[in-house]
């Protein structure tokens, strides 16, 4: 590597430090809410503000609807099959299939679909002990927080611009 392609890699430019900031801020902000709230796994909230936390109110937006409704989906899936049937890969796989076609009806993008097979994975195949429902409950509370504070900071402090100076 060159000295100047090395300086270039190691730069960090003050978009780079505000980014970083904004985003371990979201994400302190959601975990300790999640603790509030006294939700069993709270660093649920904090991984979601981790995902959701993009450059753009406008883009951040856009895809948390659909993290969103994928999480209803995704909770109310594992609720209802964790409720009637033991937790058995089968099972699981008929959540996901069924799942996929709902959103495919909707017409709801493949970002729902992803997220409610996430949630269905950590509502149905982590063994913990407690009603299934309270489970999906949790789960949808711990990722709302994290979809909330994400988009409020993108909103009331949203990523500088980028100067052609920093991006070179």
């Amino acid at each position: 590597m060159t000295d100047a392609n090395q300086r270039t890699w190691l730069r960090v430019t003050r978009v780079d430090v505000i980014h970083s900031l904004r985003t371990a801020i979201a994400a302190l902000l959601s975990l300790e809410i999640g603790r509030l709230l006294k939700l069993p796994e709270s660093y649920w909230s904090a991984i979601t503000t981790l995902i959701v936390m993009q450059s753009t109110w406008g883009a951040s937006l856009a895809a948390s609807s659909q993290r969103f409704a994928g999480t209803v989906l995704g909770c109310a899936m594992g609720g209802l099959l964790s409720t009637y049937f033991p937790s058995s890969v089968p099972v699981f796989m008929v959540g996901v299939f069924v799942q996929g076609l709902i959103c495919a009806a909707l017409r709801i993008d493949k970002i729902a679909f992803r997220f409610s097979s996430v949630t269905l994975v950590i509502v149905m195949l982590i063994d913990r002990a407690g009603s299934p429902r309270v489970i999906a409950l949790h789960r949808f509370i711990e990722v709302s927080v994290g979809i909330a504070v994400g988009l409020l900071l993108t909103a009331v402090w949203p990523e500088p611009e980028t100067t052609a100076q920093e991006s070179r």
